[in-house]
């Protein structure tokens, strides 16, 4: 069975949306990704660090889901990451209310010998110097290597973000960032300086207007699928990534017309998160469910037209 190493956070969530707010949730990118992969007959394994406080409810809910837990790492003593935001009623800004790093802080990531020889290798939004140091530790270079990152660290780690990009094969990031990363307004502009960096794919997620897929002149872009209601879009990014992830991995095609079926799984999946808290809507989701979803995505992109 083919492998996908994820390396992100796993963590605590309190969220607040104009429909309610929760107490302190199950969340971290490292999650949504693995919740999203697992759709994918595929071994998933992630790598993170939580605290003590983190309950193996958490671990054995992930382990029921088939995504491997080795690689988290439990810190007896210490205290999980925490993130608190609130949510504007376009449902698109937020403010953030609280972060606490705490064990993330002095987070050494540690591959376990069963996923050193992963095929895909996602490495989810964290310090350049962290993501690089699981390349380092794989047996051989992945098939693919897949990066998120964010305006944080290109304000903070800039030089190791560019180190990073070098080794890297498709970066995911916002509008915003791309435009950040390569100085560039126009996507099409800041995707070509992005690809001078080190990525042949550059994947620029725009949230309710989907995403746009670049590999050198060639381009595509998946609608976000229109929904009745946006319940709480927090990890709706990082299961786009687990979908698109968990594809190639299962296909073991990476070519540039097999990516764009990828971004559709993605979006697909990316979806349903957003209907519900947390990751509540992840844990039920259901296989026709998404079969019926991915239709619907099939129906609203696909046309004919006579050319004369």
């Amino acid at each position: 069975m083919n492998k996908l190493l994820v390396v992100g956070t796993v963590a605590f969530d309190s969220i607040e949306t104009p429909f309610g707010k929760t107490g302190k949730i199950l969340g971290g990118s490292g999650t949504f990704v693995g919740l999203a992969a697992n759709q994918f007959n595929i071994e998933t394994g992630i790598v993170s660090v939580v605290g003590g406080d983190f309950p193996q409810d958490y671990l054995d809910l992930m382990n029921t889901k088939g995504i491997n837990t080795d690689g988290i790492e439990v810190v007896k003593k210490g205290k999980t990451f925490f993130w608190s935001g609130k949510y504007h009623n376009d449902m698109n800004t937020r403010d953030t209310l609280v972060t606490e790093l705490n064990v993330l802080a002095d987070f050494e990531p540690v591959v376990p010998d069963s996923f050193k020889d992963a095929s895909i290798v996602m490495l989810g939004n964290l310090h350049p110097l962290t993501q690089a140091s699981v390349l380092d530790q794989m047996n051989q270079r992945p098939k693919l290597v897949v990066l998120d990152t964010m305006n944080f660290w290109m304000d903070s780690a800039l030089n190791d973000l560019h180190n990073v990009l070098k080794r890297v094969d498709v970066i995911t990031i916002n509008d915003e960032e791309a435009r950040q990363l390569s100085g560039e307004y126009a996507l099409v502009n800041a995707a070509k300086k992005i690809h001078e960096m080190g990525p042949k794919y550059v994947v620029i997620k725009k949230g309710e207007h989907g995403a746009l897929l670049f590999n050198e002149e060639k381009m595509f872009y998946a609608p976000a699928l229109p929904l009745a209601s946006v319940f709480d879009p927090t990890g709706a990014g990082d299961t786009f990534a687990g979908g698109f992830c968990g594809y190639l991995t299962q296909s073991e095609d990476i070519s540039f017309k097999n990516m764009k079926s990828a971004i559709i799984y993605g979006s697909c999946l990316a979806s349903f998160c957003v209907e519900k808290f947390g990751t509540q809507r992840m844990e039920q989701i259901e296989q026709e469910e998404i079969k019926n979803r991915l239709q619907a995505f099939k129906e609203l992109t696909q046309f004919d037209i006579e050319l004369t």
